[in-house]
């Protein structure tokens, strides 16, 4: 039987006469009631492994605005900590790890079999969402990819061009890929626990895979992307899954081929226009609204998000911003987003 849910039915190829919607981080902190499920949950990392409060905070857009899917509140550092990173938060600074630059730090990582241990109120999460979400709303899993991932292990950090990673990757190839390896099988697995307690779509944020150039882009964003996706589709026939390379550019062409994911995100450097001609020929695409404007909003925000909605309408789409909403972000304006999708 075909899927009934918009989203599956737009994976599975399905051209709709309007695209479902979601929004990267719509659980966040441009909602005044994230922001007090959050103060109630002392700090970032114990909302995260809160199954109970991370739950009701991945259902607070839902209830708010009606998406087509829910995506699960976590974050793609929680598989290093899982792998025996250390890992904190600084208040208005972000994320800090434990670095990895040496032999000696890698075989400080735990295997990945341990991981489910610490990840095991993730997959609760996941069991509240399936039984507490509207029937026609999807619920999305993820995971960051190896390689992003990889950069604030290697780093510790953030930062703006992956520097570290690069250094590490140049100087000592084998620590390196070693390291890409141990994320990988762990993604896997991490992916495929999710999916087996309710997560109906997966999807693979590499945030960082536009430094990786040439040969790099190739080994190190789609190979992995291509080993993560068969593993999981041939253990969970059926799943889709969806890939987001952001800023990959030129390489967002034959990305779907290559990996064999079902739908290629985008972000809002490349055109819909130019992304409808040469990146939804393969299928599915989904994006590409520039986060910018749910700050600005206006007239703006209806015609770009009408102008895209006309762009991709020859084929399967699934509507979203570019990149994550941010914390600035006025609430009336996703509403007015949505209503431009609903109403082109």
């Amino acid at each position: 039987m075909p899927p009934r849910k918009t989203i599956l039915r737009a994976l599975a190829g399905e051209t709709l006469p309007t695209p479902p919607v979601w929004m990267m981080r719509q659980a966040g902190r441009y909602l005044p009631e994230y922001r007090a499920t959050r103060a109630q949950a002392g700090d970032f990392l114990s909302l995260c492994y809160n199954p109970e409060l991370a739950a009701e905070v991945t259902l607070q857009p839902i209830r708010r605005y009606g998406f087509d899917a829910a995506i699960l509140f976590a974050d793609i550092l929680l598989l290093p900590q899982a792998l025996g990173a250390d890992l904190w938060f600084v208040t208005g600074e972000g994320p800090r790890l434990s670095t990895i630059t040496s032999q000696a730090d890698f075989d400080k990582l735990g295997p990945v079999g341990d991981i489910h241990e610490t990840l095991n109120p993730i997959y609760e999460t996941v069991r509240i969402l399936r039984s507490e979400l509207p029937d026609e709303t999807t619920l999305i899993g993820f995971a960051g990819a190896p390689w992003t991932v990889a950069t604030y292990m290697i780093a510790g950090r953030g930062t703006p061009d992956q520097a570290p990673a690069h250094a590490l990757k140049n100087e000592n190839r084998a620590v390196f890929e070693a390291l890409m390896d141990r994320i990988t099988e762990g993604t896997i697995d991490y992916l495929s626990k999710q999916i087996e307690a309710g997560a109906e779509v997966v999807k693979i944020f590499d945030s960082w895979a536009g430094s990786l150039k040439g040969d790099d882009f190739r080994k190190y964003a789609l190979e992995p992307a291509r080993v993560i996706t068969a593993a999981l589709k041939a253990k969970h026939p059926g799943i889709p899954v969806i890939g987001f390379p952001r800023e990959a550019g030129d390489g967002y062409i034959g990305f779907a081929k290559a990996t064999g994911v079902d739908c290629v995100a985008l972000d809002n450097s490349v055109s819909a226009d130019w992304a409808a001609k040469h990146v939804q020929v393969d299928g599915c695409v989904q994006g590409n609204l520039a986060s910018t404007h749910m700050v600005t909003g206006g007239q703006a925000l209806v015609d770009e998000t009408k102008a895209i909605v006309r762009a991709f309408s020859g084929g399967p789409h699934i509507f979203n911003l570019g990149h994550g909403i941010t914390p600035d972000a006025d609430p009336d304006n996703v509403q007015r987003m949505i209503d431009a999708v609903r109403d082109t």
